[in-house]
């Protein structure tokens, strides 16, 4: 190499390398050597002379200065000036070197540009290599940095022209000068320095033209400046992202890692097209766009998140720090929206959404370490500590949050000084009602009792707020508009419906769990009223979904079913929300339909309590009939199927993405329809249907496995198949034709079709549900003690109503179409115009018409709800159907950001899947109870038991977690559980005659659970029946012992055989001289000779002392033999009706049995038994209003056993 050229290229080295003192001397050698290079010697010396002036002006380098990154004005006494004619002679006259030529125009702009004259700049700097014959591929480092400054400062000049779109263009072609960037590992000084000149400027002009609407980001390439940022930073290997100030900007790069997040962010919130335009190549070709968006917004995140809190420090008590609540704000507002039910899990990448979730929660514990009493973090604390289901932490929390904001509002209220990082008034008001509703959803008494006090303090803020504005007549307030305003802070009518909707949530949910029974009432009059608030018209929320269905259900438990069912219907027949994603985005696919499964459940339930039974099947119809086709559902799925071989590959459906509270409402509809089928056709056709429930349950919630824990060592039963799975096979998939009824199937297995008019039954081989392990072993005598709750409607559907329901009303004749023809309500006609039909019309459409009979009214299903009548107010005191005119038809509205998506771990799901199929066990077991196949039903409840024994192993192996205890989000606990299978043990012994097996059952039910409602009511009408002598004692002498197939209880004793008492005479030396029938009753039994039978209640036991002394007994201690006695001692009698006579009473005061007509009509006998004529009969006019409003199941059913969708 000559001399010439070592020089030309030192000087290109140095000029690359920012050492400009070197320039000068380099330049002088150049000019010795090569006297050809008058031009680029030139250029070199007016570069040096600008860096030096720009030192000079700005003595740090990384100073931060104006916001176009340099000063030109200050530019205008350059001494270089004058060698600008100079050089525009050196460019004319250089025809031998294009790049040296390239590099001078490039001064003669940046000349222009630095002493202010941007029009000549503009028409100087150079567009781009094509122009000057310069390949990029082989450019020097140098030109590529002359080409980058040329792209920045024409750019600059447009923007201060206020061409902004023309300047992002410029900024979008001079990406290409950076691109060797990416590979290059050995930059030097100027690349990088006006390569990230370059890129800051882009990236802030960017998203001051987003701010302000100029560009979207629905163009592709929209991220191409920021991506080029982040590409930039990423080709420093092994350097961390550098933070601070830039070289001369004074925008600190965190500010650019900011942004970047934020376009992201919005993409992400927006749900827009992935933009593809710079993208780095995913790393996998599998990998979807949602996967590539997540992955990329993670990376930014990250940088962002070490960037800020590496740059901020702890602030003092009255420092703010809103760069990281707004930080801390991004990532909520993404979790929210990408743990939603628009977005897979698999989208998410590895740990799905409990993994994001996770990663966010680390976020907001490092952003409290830069923050002081943040009430933002704490709040979103709170909200996704209750997303992965951790409820004791994330009301922690919440108390910390409310204390603060209470505080905060005190010290504002006192110094009238604001405190930017207080939240504002809708914001608390929004945060409280999703703590209640939180709390009634998945908590219980403790939570209910937490919830109605908060609930408390909600309503005092609310009645703090000024009075609503006057509005014009037939106007209401827009979503966007503030209806009330406090302190100079405005709560949108949105906020102040969802707050009154959360009281009337707590108080509801309170009214059940209360033990004050004197005010239960009042308490569900102001869950009503505050409902009806949440859904008035001035709010804009009349078609809020949450509240509709909170306040039918509370309707049809006070037993006013018109305005129920009209405003059911009401909710049914809203139309759909304009076309858009947001929803979606949120609450995921078919959003409305989804959340309307309960709402049908409701309607179902309110035509069964009106005797309109085939109704009541058509709404359960109507909740997957709303789906219109049932692959959307369930999706598309092979029909064979094997024991032996898994299941053939399904196709996804919506239930494939559904959480467990959803597909529990549609297993509750499946059970209404078989409930319904059992009350129309018989027992016998629901145990031939009841294989639909197993196929529906293993389709939406698979297999439960039992775990293999090691029960203990337990009392061997008999040898028998009576208690297998095999045996079960046989009794619910494999009858004979010979003992079952039913008729040919009309499904595919495990696929549920829409019903006709009944749901529909099989014959076909069903899939096995595993849920036992055939090991020889039962339960231990432990387990003799456990009890079991079951539904209070179980025993052969009210065999002790006073009415016979089936009876009332044959089934109703399919007329033309309603709209066309009055329909009857209540004895008044009415016209439903053909325009007022919804989505729904089918449905309404297709109600029968019949005259009104005395088992209830008929219900209008075509007849608007703004035409309903009031309905009649009963003694006890009715709500109006009138009161509900004002919520008008509109469209359905769902609150996305109320409650949020909850992961729940693995074993809180089994146990609640567990919980689910061990009630769905126990209702085949009625089933076959009732159709007198005893074996099989007690069968079924070995099913149970098995699921229940494996589940309490799993429970007890978890050290916080007691027996009695459901804890959050599980329906029952163990305890109550082990009352369900004892209680419907109970029944099955009743049902076969064993009344003293039955009272151990029912006693061993009340021994976990107190307030069983069903083993109570079992357990006190057996003791009735030993007062009354109905039931004979049990002999004292044990008969024979066969070898009856007994289940998990052990061996049978003397007392479960049958009673023989009534079949042989007594001597008349031993007929007893008490009673055996309540007096006031006719008796088929001749009086003792010594005292005539009492006929009146109230004398009863007078008489009986009576006929003792009239005898020849001389006192109560001359028994007579036990193998002689006939009766029970009064004594023991006494005590039987007085205990049954307490438990009822406590019983009906509780929120679970209070409207429950069974327990009031034991209590009614009890009364009668202790001569309280006026109470009993009291008591059983109670009772015919309760069997007047009394579905086909209980209310408890629907909403997961809540108030809350």
């Amino acid at each position: 190499m000559s001399k010439a050229a070592h020089y030309i290229q030192a000087l290109d080295d140095a000029r690359c390398d920012g050492d400009w003192e070197a320039v000068p001397e380099l330049v002088r050698k150049v000019r010795k050597h090569a006297p050809d290079r008058k031009c680029l010697t030139l250029t070199a010396e007016i570069e040096c002379a600008i860096e030096k002036n720009a030192q000079k002006l700005s003595p740090g380098a990384e100073r931060p200065a104006t916001k176009d990154g340099n000063a030109p004005t200050e530019g205008k006494e350059l001494e270089v000036s004058s060698e600008l004619p100079r050089l525009l002679s050196a460019i004319d006259a250089e025809t031998s070197f294009p790049e040296d030529k390239y590099q001078a125009n490039v001064c003669v702009g940046w000349l222009h540009w630095v002493v202010g004259e941007y029009h000549l700049a503009a028409v100087r700097l150079p567009r781009a290599f094509e122009s000057e014959q310069i390949s990029e591929s082989q450019a020097s480092e140098w030109t590529r940095v002359c080409a980058l400054k040329s792209a920045y400062l024409r750019a600059n000049v447009l923007a201060r022209a206020g061409n902004r779109l023309e300047a992002l263009l410029v900024f979008r072609d001079g990406l290409p000068s950076i691109s060797t960037e990416w590979t290059n590992q050995k930059s030097r000084k100027q690349l990088r320095y006006w390569s990230e000149l370059f890129l800051t400027e882009y990236c802030m002009m960017f998203s001051s033209s987003l701010e302000k609407g100029e560009t979207t980001l629905d163009d592709p390439n929209s991220l191409a400046c920021y991506r080029s940022w982040a590409r930039y930073w990423e080709s420093a290997k092994g350097v961390p992202v550098g933070g601070g100030y830039g070289f001369r900007g004074s925008i600190p790069r965190r500010v650019i890692w900011g942004q970047y997040h934020s376009a992201l962010s919005a993409i992400v919130e927006e749900d827009l097209s992935f933009p593809t335009g710079f993208v780095v190549a995913p790393s996998s070709n599998d990998s979807s766009a949602r996967s590539q968006l997540r992955a990329e917004l993670k990376n930014v995140e990250k940088i962002h998140e070490t960037l800020l809190l590496n740059e901020t420090e702890f602030p003092n008590a009255e420092e703010e720090r809103e760069e990281i609540e707004e930080f801390v704000h991004l990532a909520c507002q993404n979790w929210r929206v990408l743990c939603g039910r628009g977005w897979r899990d698999q989208d998410l990448g590895p740990g799905g959404r409990e993994g994001l979730s996770r990663g966010v929660l680390d976020i907001l514990y490092r952003a409290s370490m830069k923050t002081y009493h943040s009430t933002s973090i704490l709040r979103h604390l709170f909200t996704i500590h209750v997303a992965v289901a951790e409820f004791d932490l994330a009301f922690k929390a919440f108390d910390s949050y409310l204390e603060l904001v209470k505080k905060g509002k005190a010290r504002v209220q006192k110094s009238g000084q604001p405190e930017p990082s207080l939240d504002d008034e809708a914001t608390v008001l929004e945060t409280v009602s999703a703590a209640i509703a939180i709390l009634c959803r998945y908590g219980h008494r403790q939570a209910s009792e937490k919830a109605v006090g908060l609930a408390a303090e909600l309503e005092e803020i609310l009645n703090k707020l000024p009075a609503q504005p006057q509005v014009e007549s037939g106007n209401t307030l827009r979503e966007d508009e503030s209806a009330f305003s406090a302190a100079g802070e405005t709560v949108p009518p949105r906020i102040i419906a969802l707050a009154w909707q959360a009281i009337g949530l707590a108080n509801a949910q309170w009214a059940r769990m209360t033990f004050d029974s004197k005010n239960r009432g009042d308490i569900h009059a102001k869950a009503i009223r505050s409902l009806k608030k949440s859904l008035s018209g001035d709010l804009k929320r009349t078609g809020d979904v949450r509240g509709i269905f909170a306040l039918g259900v509370l309707l049809a438990e006070q037993r006013d079913l018109t305005p129920a069912i009209e405003l059911t219907k009401q909710a049914l027949l809203l139309g759909k929300t304009s076309p858009g994603t947001q929803n979606d985005l949120h609450n995921g696919s078919h959003w409305r339909e989804r959340s309307l499964i309960p709402v049908w459940h409701l309607l179902s339930l309110l035509l069964s309590a009106r005797q309109d039974f085939v109704m009541a099947a058509r709404a359960c119809e109507g909740a997957f009939e709303q789906f219109k086709d049932p692959s959307v559902l369930f999706g598309s799925e092979q029909v064979f199927r094997s024991d032996h071989l898994n299941e053939a590959e399904q196709g996804a459906g919506l239930v494939d993405v559904m959480d467990d509270f959803e597909k529990e409402s549609i297993l509750e509809v499946k059970m209404t329809q078989l409930a319904l089928v059992e009350l129309l056709e018989g027992p016998k056709i629901a145990v031939n249907a009841s294989l639909e429930l197993l196929s529906l349950f293993n389709r939406l919630f698979g297999t439960v496995e039992e775990k293999k824990a090691s029960p203990p060592k337990t009392e061997q039963v008999p040898k028998s198949s009576a208690g297998t799975m095999r045996s079960i096979r046989g009794s619910i998939f494999g009858r004979s034709d010979k003992e079952r009824t039913g008729r040919p199937s009309t499904r595919q297995p495990s696929t549920l079709e829409p019903i006709s008019s009944r749901p529909t039954t099989t014959h076909s081989m069903a899939p096995t549900i595993q849920v036992t392990q055939e090991d020889g072993e039962v339960g231990d005598t432990n387990y003799a003690k456990k009890a079991a709750i079951i539904s209070g409607r179980s025993q052969s559907h009210r065999r002790q109503s006073l009415r016979k329901r089936d009876s009332t009303r044959g089934r109703s004749a399919s007329v033309g179409p309603a709209p066309q023809h009055p329909t009857v309500v209540d004895g008044e006609s009415y016209f439903t115009p053909v325009s007022e039909m919804g989505p729904s019309a089918e449905f309404f459409a297709s109600a029968p018409k019949r005259p009104s009979s005395s088992a209830g009214a008929p219900v209008a299903l075509t007849r608007t709800f703004s035409q309903a009548e009031s309905f009649a107010s009963s003694s006890r005191g009715r709500t109006s159907a009138a009161d509900f005119s004002e919520v008008s038809r509109g469209s359905i509205e769902f609150s996305p950001l109320l409650l949020p998506l909850i992961q729940f771990p693995k074993s809180n799901e089994q146990r609640r899947r567990s919980t689910i199929l061990i009630k769905v066990w126990l209702m085949i077991a009625g089933f076959y109870r009732r159709a007198g196949l005893y074996d099989d039903g007690k069968a079924a409840i070995a099913e149970a038991q098995r699921l229940l024994q494996a589940l309490e192993a799993v429970v007890a192996q978890e050290e916080t977690v007691a027996f009695g205890d459901s804890g959050w989000a599980n329906s029952k606990s163990i305890d109550e559980l082990w009352g369900d299978v004892w209680a419907e043990m109970g029944n099955l012994s009743l049902a076969k005659e064993v009344p003293y097996s039955a009272r151990s059952e029912f006693e061993s039910a009340l021994t976990h659970c107190p307030a069983h409602p069903a083993a109570t009511i079992g357990l006190s009408n057996i003791l009735l029946d030993l007062y009354s002598e109905k039931l004979p004692p049990p002999p004292t002498i044990p008969g024979l012992q066969f070898n009856d197939h007994n289940l998990i209880l052990g061996t049978k004793s003397a007392q479960d055989l049958p009673i023989f008492g009534s079949e042989q005479k007594p001597k008349p030396q031993e007929q007893p001289s008490l009673p055996k029938e309540p007096l006031g009753l006719r008796t088929t039994v001749t009086p003792t000779k010594s005292q005539p039978r009492q006929q009146k209640a109230g004398n009863k036991i007078a008489g009986a002392a009576e006929s003792d002394s009239a005898g020849g007994k001389d006192s109560e201690s001359e028994l007579q033999a036990p193998y002689k006695a006939l009766s029970l001692p009064i004594v023991d009698r006494l005590a039987a009706r007085d205990r049954a006579h307490g438990l009822l009473t406590g019983l009906t005061k509780l929120g679970s049995a209070w409207n429950m007509s069974e327990a009031w009509f034991a209590l009614a006998r009890a009364h009668e038994e202790s001569g309280q004529i006026e109470k009993a009969r009291e008591v059983l006019w109670w009772c015919v209003e309760l069997e007047e409003s009394v579905g086909v199941r209980e209310w408890r059913c629907l909403g997961n056993g809540g108030y809350i969708l």
